[in-house]
């Protein structure tokens, strides 16, 4: 017994039960794993649905049941803990693998991936050192080599670093870009189609407000990337544009963004976070030309790639470009011990701690390789144009005209356009928090040009299950029409309208 260790009864015992890890962290975490698994199945039937039924007041309530206090005074034990705030925490969650959960980028992620995580969250290796993680860094190493390749093909010598998600990955690359600028402050040039992220990583690292580009049907409008490129010229650039709109799904003309950006000097960013996976598809893949010609690219796998948070990616066509992110730390990467051959991991993120999420990654992609999951990625890109069809063909539903962007659907009941533009989109929006408080469906809202071009609140469905089909998803489209019918006789009346169309609406 080592100096530190305790001298009561059992100590040995209590010490091997509570570490994860070791040689007898497995038993302890077989039994636990049950407990786990047990609460979520039971939870799933409980629920019932994709979202706990009675809104966030309800939700609070019972889950403040289960969980409080979250710190006793004296615990209540590893398994009674478990099988208390799991539970709580599944009977309320938002599942995504339910097919009636499609309102945000939020995949159920594969089984193969979360029983990755569970090692990973075991063996707890940091990716800041050799000496925390000696294998998980050569994982990371042989990750990120493929995903560089995959977005930067032609590329001498492309490479990639692991990010928490999207937003990390646009924050380091302004940072990256303002870094290579020289003389004078690095000019953002985004559309306004551009995900939040952006303008808050030129806000956090001191840059002018990015120069808002126009859209048409969602995407960059050439003519005036090129306009303001041109009143900014003599400043150092950065353009960012999007494969795959958080709202839409629309992707930005990217060889003709990278012929404008190349024509003035400027570096080229794209946040493909939600179209990237669409490169694992040689169907799909064209769909993103151009994107190899960009300087640094986003690409996010906890959206079209199943893996569960965190699993984001930022890919750049030189290796040398991340050369800013070169630190030294004499307790993790001191020069002797680089100098020996000890690889240096600080230098890949512009965090120290970091978890091992490359190693998810990597047994997915071994389990399923590329061709599987491009299957699992056009799989998905179907069943929404299905799904599209499926909205047209119902006459109490209106899809937004246009094309269908990668896998998000923007449709509304037919009955709010009969209201003035006010109360229609207030019979949207009460279609889609009557579904969320009932627990019944968990859709996304969007507003967005209609064919019109008058800005209308749409449903938003973004399909992102690998496996659900299409008749598993059109009981949605029957409890929008049947909330709608409800919902308009409230706008209605709200309204206090004598049109009879109007009236012709009313429940």
């Amino acid at each position: 017994m080592s100096a530190g260790t305790p001298s009561v009864p059992g100590a040995e015992g209590v010490r091997g039960r509570l570490v994860a890890g070791g040689a007898h962290g497995p038993e302890s975490l077989r039994s636990l794993t049950a407990i786990v698994l047990d609460a979520l199945e039971g939870a799933a039937s409980a629920r019932g649905g994709p979202l706990p039924s009675g809104g966030p007041e309800a939700v609070a309530r019972s889950t403040r049941a289960l969980c409080a206090p979250v710190l006793p005074e004296e615990g209540v034990g590893p398994e009674a803990a478990l099988a208390d705030v799991v539970r709580a925490v599944a009977e309320g969650a938002a599942d995504p693998a339910d097919p009636a959960c499609v309102a945000h980028l939020h995949c159920p992620p594969l089984a193969v991936a979360v029983a990755a995580d569970l090692a990973g969250a075991a063996l707890n290796p940091s990716l800041d050192s050799w000496d925390q993680a000696p294998a998980a860094g050569v994982i990371e190493e042989l990750t990120t080599a493929a995903l560089a390749r995959l977005v930067h093909p032609a590329a001498p010598a492309p490479d990639a670093l692991i990010t928490s998600g999207g937003t990390e990955s646009n924050l380091v690359a302004l940072l990256l870009a303002r870094e290579r600028a020289a003389p004078g402050a690095l000019r953002v040039v985004t559309g306004a189609n551009a995900h939040h992220s952006v303008h808050r990583a030129a806000w956090m690292l001191g840059l002018p407000a990015p120069a808002v580009v126009a859209c048409r049907d969602g995407r960059i409008d050439p003519a005036a990337l090129d306009h303001a490129l041109s009143g900014l010229a003599g400043a150092p650039l950065l353009v960012v544009a999007t494969a795959g709109t958080t709202d839409e799904g629309r992707i930005d003309p990217l060889p003709e963004i990278a012929r404008i950006a190349g024509r003035h000097g400027a570096r080229l960013h794209v946040d493909a976070a939600y179209g990237g996976p669409l490169l694992f598809s040689d169907r799909l893949a064209p769909q993103l030309a151009g994107l190899e010609r960009a300087d640094s690219v986003t690409f996010d796998l906890h959206k079209l790639g199943w893996q569960p948070v965190a699993a984001g990616v930022l890919a750049v066509a030189d290796a040398a470009t991340l050369a800013p992110l070169a630190l030294r730390a004499d307790y993790l990467n001191a020069d002797d011990d680089t100098e020996a051959g000890l690889p240096d991991l600080l230098g890949r993120s512009i965090r120290t701690t970091r978890r091992p999420d490359a190693l998810k990654m990597a047994v997915t992609f071994r389990a399923l390789g590329r061709r599987g999951l491009g299957a699992l990625v056009e799989h998905c890109v179907r069943t929404a144009h299905e799904f599209g069809r499926a909205v047209d063909e119902r006459p109490a539903l209106r899809r937004r005209p246009g094309d269908i962007g990668i896998s998000t659907v923007l449709f509304r009941p037919a009955v709010a356009d009969a209201l003035s533009d006010e109360a229609g989109d207030a019979v949207v929006a009460a279609v889609r928090r009557t579904l969320l408080t009932e627990g019944r469906a968990v859709l996304g809202r969007a507003r967005a040009e209609d064919g019109d071009g008058r800005s209308r609140l749409w449903l938003k469905a973004t399909l992102l299950h690998p496996t659900a089909a299409t008749a598993d998803l059109l009981p949605l489209l029957d409890l929008v029409t049947a909330v709608a019918d409800r919902a308009v006789g409230d706008a209605v009346a709200a309204e206090g309208t004598d049109d009879p169309a109007a009236e012709r609406l009313s429940p």
